[in-house]
């Protein structure tokens, strides 16, 4: 960029500051939605209520059901991040 462009577009500099700042908000709020970890760790806690006599085995079933099918969401959403790259 030459300096008489740099000088025509400093009032969209706080435009472009925001614009950076939503993206830096979106990447990181997509980074902690599709973390596996935090579904590991629920399977884990939800393994022992089973053990400890929490929950009855059909409970565990049905959200055992819903936290897998969950992991396959996220390893599917890594998967077309790994094919775009």
């Amino acid at each position: 960029m030459g300096l008489i462009t740099q000088i025509l577009t400093l009032p969209f500099a706080p435009v472009r500051g925001v614009g950076w700042v939503l993206d830096q908000v979106v990447l990181t709020a997509e980074r902690q939605y599709y973390d596996p970890a935090p579904v590991r760790k629920e399977l884990a806690e939800l393994e022992q209520a089973l053990l400890d006599g929490e929950i009855d085995e059909e409970e565990f079933d049905r959200r055992e059901d819903e936290l897998l099918d969950r992991l396959e969401e996220l390893e599917a959403y890594q998967q077309s991040l790994q094919a775009r790259s």
